[in-house]
């Protein structure tokens, strides 16, 4: 929704985007929605991980530099939406949230880092930056060469009540952006910044259950979910079951690091809730809210 494929991600570029998602939700709105947002940040953090690499600027943390990603985005969303409900006739705050999610100190995926963020590199200059001891730089896919991090599983959202009052509010808040920021919780009770990635969809599923959502709705770049996606006997998925989409699941049909999370996700919430999971692109969210398009899973 906010960066498109091909675009080099200027802002004006992630306006114009966030404008026509901005529709959207206004739209959902009128059919009488509670909304509460959240988003990846991948290109974002990217981004401003790229623009430390000067010399006069000290390096931030990663989880600090998904915090400022998080009010980057943010601050397109309240843009874009409160002047869209305001052309509308909808006097309808939209605000942000700089959410943290608790992850555990020992969880196994520290040890074993699988998310690439940033930039890519050559071979050369990963070997350079692993023998400095600031890796894992290991190729990405044969696209070059990314620093690889944690991205351990979501437990708790910090900010969880004070989001669920804006929207009991009536109001529209945009939270747990990038997957959250991850934080550790000390024996005593204190919560630290930790180098890692959430899962966004993992992240927002969590979310949504502990704020009592009834509908979770991930959107992508495709329509539906696929069986056998991207061959000859591709099947998109309509309307199914959650322990049709978990036998899916385990046979192996959704690619890890792409549409995999998002039924991971999908299938959490329902067992999680006995709520609904609605997986499409924005072209057909109205459509898939209605059922007349999309992947829904049901209990």
């Amino acid at each position: 929704m906010i960066l498109k494929r091909g675009q080099k991600g200027s802002f004006e570029e992630q306006m114009d985007n966030m404008k026509e998602a901005a529709n959207v939700i206004a739209d959902l709105v009128d059919l009488g929605f509670q909304v509460v947002l959240t988003s990846g940040n991948g290109p974002q953090v990217g981004n401003i991980l790229a623009q430390q690499s000067y010399e006069d600027a000290p390096p931030m943390p990663l989880y600090v530099c998904g915090a400022m990603s998080q009010g980057q985005i943010g601050y397109m969303i309240n843009q874009t939406v409160q002047n869209e409900l305001q052309r509308r006739g909808k006097a309808i705050i939209v605000t942000t949230i700089s959410t943290r999610v608790v992850v555990d100190g020992k969880d196994p995926a520290f040890e074993n880092p699988t998310k690439p963020i940033g930039r890519f590199y050559t071979k050369d200059q990963a070997e350079e930056f692993n023998n400095q001891g600031h890796g894992p730089y290991l190729d990405d896919a044969g696209r070059g060469y990314r620093l690889f991090v944690a991205s351990p599983k979501p437990l708790e959202i910090v900010e969880k009540q004070e989001i669920l009052a804006i929207a009991e509010r009536g109001g529209i808040v945009y939270s747990v952006g990038g997957g959250g920021i991850p934080v550790i919780r000390t024996p005593e009770g204190e919560l630290r910044g930790s180098i890692a990635v959430i899962d966004k969809d993992r992240a927002s599923a969590v979310l949504a259950s502990q704020i009592g959502a009834k509908t979770l709705m991930i959107l992508t770049d495709v329509s539906n979910a696929y069986l056998n996606y991207n061959t000859d006997t591709q099947e998109s998925i309509g309307e199914i079951s959650l322990a049709l989409a978990m036998q899916y699941h385990d046979d192996g049909h959704f690619i890890k690091g792409s549409m995999g999370p998002k039924m991971e996700a999908g299938i959490s919430f329902v067992k999680e809730t006995q709520g609904v999971t609605l997986i499409t692109n924005p072209e057909n969210a109205i459509a898939a809210i209605q059922g007349e398009s999309g992947t829904k899973i049901i209990p």
